[in-house]
């Protein structure tokens, strides 16, 4: 967990009044990160924290409740690097595609307790409507993303938008989950997971005739 980003460094905090949700999440946090998504109660989340075992209900109805909160969060910071890395599409649309597949692989690689939370929780997403609005809006990106990077193609032969952004998100997922994580889930390569992404996505890229100079129509 990058702490330096996102809170304070790991390890047992103290609850401070009117702070209690973000204690949670941080402590939960590092549980995940030192024993795995299953491997803690919802009572020792809240001895992490330094608070009672009955402190969370204020906020959380149940355990549950608290995974989807730091997958929320997770999602949002998420969102905002994937934002970051597509850049308006700039400097071409490719380029910046190409850089959305890094920041996936860095953000599995550098924030593996989120990665967990967001992705291996199994939370239903219409029981937790906050999760899933930033879920959506994460996905939501790189579907534009899609868009504009299908503009590049004439018309008749562009893709359905939602299935390619549905193909791109299941393809580096899928790598980051088995080769570009931070934990000990991570499998070897024989090459950086960065490069089997991008090799990936252009033989993907190119069999849609999408090349290195494709860019959305003027005017």
């Amino acid at each position: 967990m990058t702490w330096s980003r996102h809170g304070p460094p790991p390890g047992r905090r103290g609850y401070h009044h009117g702070n209690l949700r973000e204690a949670l999440i941080r402590a939960t946090l590092d549980l995940i990160a030192e024993r795995g998504l299953s491997g803690f109660t919802f009572a020792e989340a809240a001895r992490a924290a330094g608070v009672s075992s009955a402190a969370p209900y204020r906020h959380y109805r149940d355990r549950q409740a608290l995974i989807a909160d730091v997958a929320r969060e997770g999602f949002e910071l998420f969102a905002a690097a994937l934002e970051r890395a597509w850049n308006g599409g700039r400097p071409t649309p490719l380029a910046a595609f190409e850089n959305m597949g890094r920041a996936h692989l860095a953000f599995a690689r550098n924030e593996p307790a989120y990665f967990s939370a967001m992705f291996e929780a199994g939370i239903p997403p219409d029981s937790e409507p906050e999760f899933a609005a930033a879920a959506d809006q994460a996905f939501g990106i790189l579907r534009s993303a899609v868009e504009t990077v299908c503009a590049g193609l004439p018309l008749k032969s562009r893709p359905p938008v939602l299935m390619m952004s549905l193909h791109i998100w299941a393809l580096s997922h899928g790598i980051a989950a088995l080769f570009g994580r931070g934990d000990a889930g991570r499998r070897k390569l024989p090459m950086s997971p960065e490069e089997l992404l991008e090799s990936a996505v252009l033989i993907y890229l190119g069999g849609l005739g999408l090349g290195d100079s494709a860019s959305p129509p003027s005017g």
